[in-house]
C-alpha cells in the first residue's frame, strides 16, 4: 500500500484518480481547494483531506507542514491542482494567477517535502496539458503575463513550465532516489474553463461535449497509470507521457537551460532558500 498525495482532488480526474487508487488498495491523501466538495469525495471514500488554495502560497506553505506532520511516507506526489482562468489578475502573492497555480504552488509545495520525497523514494507527477505544446509562447523573462495577455497562453506556458519543473526535478533529484513525470489526461469532459471565454469554455461546455470529450475516469486513469505504476519498469523518469506513451511536446520542453532557469527563477519568487 502506497501513500498518494493528490491535489486538486475534490472534482474532475483527481477524485476519479482517487477513487481508482483506493479500489486499489492506496491510501490516498486528497488535497482540494473546496472545503465541501473535499471533504464529500474524502469521506466517500474514508481518506484523510486536507485544504488549500494555490493561489495563496501561504496555504500552501501550511499544506506542507500537515502534510509531514501527518506522514511518514509519501511514496506519490501528484501535483494535479490547475486550471485556466479569464483575464489577468494577480494573487496576493503578487504573481500571475494561471501560472502561480499551475506552476509556482506545485514547485513549492514540492520543495518543502522534498526531505520527505527522498526519503520515501518518491515518485512526483505533474498533470499537464497538450496545451502546453499548442498554446504555449513561453517567455522566460515575462513568467508573469505583463506583457501581451492570453488566458489560452498563459495556460499553455504553465503547462510547459510542469513539464521544464518535471525535466529539472529529475535531473536535480534523481540520484537521491526521486523519479518525476508528466502527462496529458486527455480533453476531459469536467468544469474546466467554466470562468473563461472563448474557444476553451466551448470545447469543454457546448452541448456535445460530454459525447466528445474523455470522461473523468478515463482521465484519471492516465494519473494511475503513474502512480500506481513503478518508475523504471512501467514508465521512464523525466518523460512527458499521453495515453500511457512517452509523447513529444513542445520543442522548448527538452530544454536544459530554460529548465534550469525556470528553476532558479521560481525559487526565487517563492523565496526558497
Amino acid at each position: 500500500m502506497r501513500t498518494i498525495v493528490i491535489t486538486g482532488a475534490s472534482d474532475g480526474i483527481g477524485a476519479a484518480a482517487s477513487r481508482q487508487l483506493v479500489a486499489k488498495g492506496h491510501r490516498v491523501v486528497l488535497v482540494g481547494r473546496s472545503p465541501e466538495k473535499t471533504r464529500a469525495v474524502a469521506d466517500e471514500l474514508g481518506m484523510p483531506h486536507h485544504l488549500a488554495d494555490f493561489a495563496d502560497l501561504a496555504q500552501v506553505r501550511r499544506l506542507a507542514d500537515e502534510l509531514l506532520t501527518a506522514y511518514p511516507r509519501i511514496d506519490v506526489l501528484a501535483n494535479n491542482a490547475g486550471g485556466i482562468f479569464g483575464p489577468r489578475k494577480l494573487t496576493t502573492d503578487g504573481f500571475e494567477q494561471t501560472f502561480q497555480v499551475n506552476h509556482l504552488g506545485p514547485f513549492l509545495l514540492t520543495n518543502l517535502l522534498h526531505e520527505r520525497l527522498v526519503e520515501s523514494e518518491a515518485s512526483v507527477i505533474q498533470t499537464s496539458s497538450a496545451a502546453a505544446r499548442i498554446f504555449s509562447r513561453f517567455d522566460i523573462a515575462d513568467l508573469n503575463g505583463a506583457g501581451r495577455y492570453s488566458g489560452r497562453v498563459a495556460y499553455g506556458n504553465a503547462k510547459l513550465a510542469n513539464v521544464l519543473f518535471t525535466r529539472e526535478l529529475q535531473r536535480r533529484w534523481g540520484g537521491e532516489g526521486i523519479s518525476a513525470a508528466a502527462f496529458h489526461p486527455g480533453v476531459v469532459a469536467t468544469g474546466f474553463a467554466g470562468n473563461t471565454t472563448g474557444p476553451f469554455r466551448w470545447m469543454y461546455h457546448n452541448p456535445l461535449a460530454k459525447w466528445l470529450l474523455t470522461t473523468t475516469d478515463e482521465g484519471g486513469k492516465r494519473l494511475v497509470f503513474l502512480a500506481d505504476g513503478t518508475p523504471g519498469t512501467d514508465w521512464l523518469p523525466g518523460a512527458y507521457y499521453e495515453n500511457d506513451r512517452v509523447t513529444k511536446t513542445h520543442k522548448l520542453g527538452t530544454d536544459e537551460r530554460l529548465a534550469r532557469e525556470l528553476w532558479d527563477r521560481s525559487a526565487e519568487m517563492v523565496a526558497l532558500a
